[in-house]
């Protein structure tokens, strides 16, 4: 349940981040029309819009994991279920330490240099929050010492790494929009884009497993299948492995299911193939199953997604450079 609740916490705080400020980093300067004054210097638009990207993928990036790191404290803490569950002292004096310095620095910045509070805050917290993770994972909750690999769970790090590489798929887009539309037609856009992408399951992937199993049955009926055995390995938490294997019935090879589709069956599949491959699955990136299951978290699959993730980001910038070229900002 902790987990569930953390990472979903980490994921919403990192959505709502990426959509305003990655939304208003490039079309604030447009409405001020400050944007003139940049593009007409030796700087061409396309790197106008990546630099704005990268710029609003740090400031993304810092506050997730500022996010991810209190989330990560409270973890080791664990929940209160009961009154055996110890209080665990380095996470409280660590914890409390880093938010007294990082307030008292910020506090000290804003009034005699006249920093912003609340992102001098953020970057002076977020690295003591790192430091004080660190030095926590080396200590049980009475103080003992302990090696910090007893403490430190790599796999919860993976899904936040995919948590972030959702909330950047995201930022990515809104600095596509933002390019064309206002702040709140970007905001209403990038919206669509995360439900559209939490829904792609079901709204693509579903109809497209339906329309297979139809041409499945037909060739079935042909007698142009056969059955093999697909085994799955999974690693547990705990170090146990687990075999499973399942039969499946496929087309025999040099078949192709789609000899078995109607016309309109196949103009079907194309059109949810087509939206299953260009709306961005956030689904695949949402790991939190496999954490409440204890399975260990492949290191090419987390390599896997981030290339995905990737792909889409530089998909996204290559858009709003594209919308972006023919824009009046004068």
């Amino acid at each position: 349940m902790l987990l569930d609740i953390g990472l979903a916490t980490v994921f919403m705080i990192g959505m709502l981040l990426a959509i305003f400020v990655a939304s208003n980093v490039l079309g604030q300067e447009i409405r001020n029309k400050t944007t003139l004054t940049i593009v007409s210097k030796p700087i061409g638009r396309p790197p106008f819009v990546i630099g704005k990207f990268i710029g609003a993928a740090a400031a993304i990036s810092v506050s997730t994991l500022y996010v991810a790191l209190v989330f990560l404290l409270v973890e080791q803490q664990e929940v209160f279920q009961t009154v055996r569950v110890p209080i665990h002292l380095p996470v409280l004096l660590f914890g409390v330490l880093t938010f007294a310095i990082g307030t008292s620095v910020a506090v000290w910045c804003n009034y005699f240099y006249g920093f912003v509070f609340s992102s001098t805050w953020i970057c002076v917290t977020t690295p003591l929050l790192a430091i004080s993770y660190v030095l926590i994972l080396n200590f049980a909750p009475n103080f003992t010492p302990q090696p910090m690999w007893i403490a430190f769970k790599p796999d919860i790090w993976k899904a936040v790494i995919a948590v972030l590489v959702s909330v950047l798929i995201l930022g990515s887009f809104a600095i596509a929009f933002s390019t064309r539309l206002s702040q709140i037609g970007t905001l209403i856009a990038t919206c669509l884009v995360f439900f559209i992408g939490m829904m792609s399951d079901a709204w693509f992937g579903k109809p497209l497993y339906e329309i297979e199993q139809h041409w499945l049955d037909r060739a079935v009926n042909a007698g142009q299948v056969e059955t093999v055995d697909r085994v799955r390995i999974m690693q547990k938490s705990n170090g146990d492995i687990e075999e499973v294997i399942t039969e499946t019935v496929q087309a025999l090879p040099g078949t192709s299911l789609s000899e078995f589709a109607t016309s309109s069956e196949l103009a079907k599949w194309t059109s949810y193939k087509v939206a299953y491959s260009v709306v961005p699955n956030f689904q695949v990136l949402w790991l939190t199953d496999a954490l409440t299951q204890e399975n260990v978290i492949p290191n090419s699959y987390l390599l896997k997604i981030s290339g995905y993730g990737v792909l889409y980001m530089v998909s996204a910038i290559s858009l709003g450079i594209i919308l972006f070229q023919r824009r009046e900002v004068s």
